[in-house]
């Protein structure tokens, strides 16, 4: 127990620590060329291990095995509580150190927190148009909608695409039937069939829009400024496990509808929606650019916010550097359009962001600030005492 304790507290673990934490970041910055922020991000920093090859096929089998960043991050934790625990003395003198030290911590948990509980997503309407949800800037979702019994309720079932494998079979309690996945793409082309040049090509679908489509997937795109448009062709199993044909979903295409039992439903490939418990109203939009350029001087929206269980309704402007927090979500301007049917209409996009432990990275600073200064002082102190004597 001693050795283990030995090992955990050492402080050539803390610079091996630091230093694998330097090639991970490096490794993790060189597979964003490829790879994109986003898959680097979960492969390299959200992890407990990666392995980093090269992207030229002739160099493959070059493999590097690294630690992943939770990996890191837990164990850096570990060594700074085993050390204060081994080694430390619990003196005032020393209390600048355990500030810094308890502030170091802070940091660590907030970003596993931040990591684990942040969302990112957006909201999107043209002027005169409610919202009362925000949807996923990468994640989508097979909706299938149905009418609950009432003129303007629908009863909603969602199935993330991570469940859509081709083979797979998908049920749930709420939906008479079942889906049979025969093909799903991350990335795909969805085009009209031609007549002449598909003539030996089937076509997506038997059933719906897809009886006129082809489905081309493509590779996946890790570009920063565009986005994968996936692509789903599902079967419909009736009951008695009686197929009805098949279907083509696809994030370009609108809703569809087919009949099981007598009972009309729709579905749609869209991107993930988190439902809010207040609505907001675009009233808005405000687009200014300095004079003679593009570049933009002001952009912003004005919307009207109500929440029926709180009984509020106010109208809030949200412009740059200037968004607006509430319930528990920070509402930032992102970008701003015209609308394609009207272009008088003006359109609007709210980066939202969803992060409990917002607070925490500055707490964190706060304290290793103290610490440092509480630590100079009583040195100076100390000092100084020394001098006088």
């Amino acid at each position: 127990m001693k050795r283990l304790f030995k090992f955990f507290s050492s402080l050539k673990l803390t610079v091996w620590l630091l230093a694998l934490g330097i090639l991970v970041v490096f490794f993790g910055t060189l597979a964003q060329t490829e790879d994109g922020l986003y898959v680097a991000q979960q492969k390299y920093f959200r992890s407990l291990y990666a392995v980093w090859s090269p992207h030229d096929p002739a160099l493959k089998w070059i493999k590097v095995l690294l630690p992943g960043g939770y990996l890191l991050g837990t164990m850096l934790l570990i060594n700074l509580l085993a050390a204060h625990f081994t080694r430390f003395q619990w003196t005032w003198k020393k209390s600048g150190i355990f500030l810094t030290h308890i502030g170091i911590i802070l940091l660590l948990v907030g970003q596993l927190a931040t990591d684990m509980f942040a969302r990112e997503s957006r909201m999107s309407f043209a002027e005169g148009q409610w919202r009362n949800f925000t949807e996923d800037f990468q994640a989508t979702e097979l909706a299938i909608m149905s009418d609950a019994g009432q003129s303007d309720m629908d009863q909603v079932v969602t199935i993330p695409t991570t469940q859509l494998a081709p083979g797979r079979e998908v049920r749930h309690e709420k939906l008479p039937f079942t889906l049979r996945v025969t093909q799903w793409s991350e990335n795909a082309d969805v085009r009209r069939r031609g007549p002449m040049v598909d003539k030996d090509r089937p076509a997506a679908a038997t059933q719906g829009a897809g009886a006129s489509l082809i489905l081309e997937p493509t590779a996946a795109t890790r570009a920063m400024d565009r986005r994968n448009t996936p692509a789903v062709v599902v079967e419909v199993l009736d009951p008695a496990g009686q197929a009805l044909g098949t279907w083509l979903f696809a994030l370009v295409l609108n809703e569809q509808e087919f009949e099981v039992g007598g009972r009309t439903y729709r579905a749609v490939l869209r991107s993930t929606r988190y439902y809010q418990q207040f609505s907001m109203k675009l009233l808005k939009t405000t687009h200014q650019v300095y004079r003679g350029t593009e570049i933009p001087r002001n952009f912003q929206s004005r919307v009207l916010l109500e929440n029926p269980k709180t009984g509020e309704k106010r109208e809030v402007d949200i412009y740059m550097n200037n968004p607006l927090r509430y319930a528990g979500l920070t509402f930032f301007q992102h970008q701003m359009g015209r609308d394609e049917i009207d272009a008088n209409r003006g359109t609007s996009v709210l980066q939202v962001v969803k992060n409990p432990s917002w607070l925490t990275p500055y707490a964190g600073t706060l304290v290793v600030g103290l610490g440092l200064v509480v630590q100079f002082m009583i040195h100076l102190v100390g000092f100084v005492r020394k001098r006088g004597a």
